[in-house]
């Protein structure tokens, strides 16, 4: 298959605090938005750069503005008012046009040159969604490094979050499959559980980030809580059938007990009148309780699901006609590639 295909990016980046970050963070991206090689040879170019303003506290509007004035492939995404990094992603997400979408941080830890990096990994597993695997610490701090690391490996090995410890906010995720989330998504959903849900196959790529530079965090601790609290919700019911686990055992726990108890009784062991009666009541009126919860919290979940826009299916094109088709260079497309 000859290479002369070119793998159309789109980058899209939430706005909420970028002031100081997005001249330096477009300036970066600028050398990429004329074709260039990836390491494996595959041709690529950014076609646009969306900023998705979400209506934060400093100057960013007029940021954007001037970018979008000086750059024709800069283009601006007004939201009505602040909904929050991934409703702004979304927004930016719907409103582009490549056959790729990588997201990208306005604080510009997220370095472009890696992009190429990602079509690869993409091209060469044959996957629809690339996160940034870092490869040194991120630039947060211990504390909130640590704190995010350990609740996505909860999310991740009890309460079905999928593979939530691959989750990043730099991606690449193929065109099509980005914007049908974008589309079907419901109001509150968490934006890497809703990929999760039609990815057919997603891998990792390694990344070097980059300092923040003088550009404090927007997320403090309350709001990294509700963000992981978010991802708890909709990750799935795995969390709810615990519940029901526990009330089973409680029940169960219940009835066992209440044969241990006659037991002691029939061996004329001094036993409080009306004591055993009472345990047996409690241990296995727990375990109903707790049943009856999980099993109705069952039922709402799946009403959630459907709230929050979880499709049934999703139909997509044959992904040998789109750019996962174009993985192969031949080798005289790759001579020249090497040659020039």
């Amino acid at each position: 298959m000859s290479e002369s295909y070119i793998h159309r990016v789109s980058v899209v980046t939430p706005v909420y605090q970028g002031e100081r970050t997005l001249d330096d963070l477009v300036a970066s991206i600028a050398p990429f938005t004329e074709d260039f090689t990836t390491p494996d040879g595959h041709r690529a170019r950014v076609t646009e750069v969306i900023l998705s303003y979400d209506r934060g506290p400093d100057d960013s509007a007029a940021v954007i503005r001037r970018l979008a004035d000086t750059w024709p492939w800069v283009r601006a995404v007004w939201l009505s008012r602040n909904f929050g990094q991934h409703a702004a992603t979304l927004a930016g997400i719907a409103s582009s046009g490549g056959d790729w979408i990588v997201t990208l941080d306005e604080d510009g830890q997220h370095d472009p040159v890696f992009i190429g990096g990602m079509i690869d990994t993409a091209l060469r597993e044959q996957a629809d969604l690339v996160y940034a695997a870092p490869s040194n610490r991120p630039p947060h701090g211990f504390v909130r490094n640590t704190a995010s690391k350990s609740s996505k490996k909860l999310l991740e090995s009890f309460l079905g979050g999928g593979q939530a410890s691959q989750f990043n906010s730099y991606r690449l995720i193929l065109g099509e499959i980005a914007r049908s989330v974008a589309a079907y998504a419901g109001t509150g959903v968490y934006l890497d559980v809703a990929l999760s849900w039609v990815s057919a196959k997603t891998v990792t790529s390694p990344v070097l980030l980059r300092d923040e530079g003088e550009r404090t965090s927007g997320y403090s601790y309350r709001r990294l809580f509700a963000h992981f609290w978010r991802m708890v919700l909709t990750s799935g019911t795995r969390g709810l059938r615990f519940v029901t686990g526990v009330g089973a055992l409680f029940f169960a726990g219940g009835i066992l007990f209440a044969l241990y108890l006659v037991i002691m009784r029939a061996f004329a062991v001094d036993i409080p009148a009306g004591w055993t009666s009472q345990m047996v009541l409690t241990a296995a009126g727990i375990g109903a309780v707790l049943m009856a919860l999980g099993i109705i919290a069952e039922y709402l979940g799946v009403t959630v699901s459907s709230a929050l826009g979880r499709p049934t299916y999703l139909i997509v094109r044959d992904p040998q006609s789109g750019p996962l088709g174009h993985a192969q260079i031949t080798s005289r497309d790759s001579s020249d590639e090497h040659s020039a």
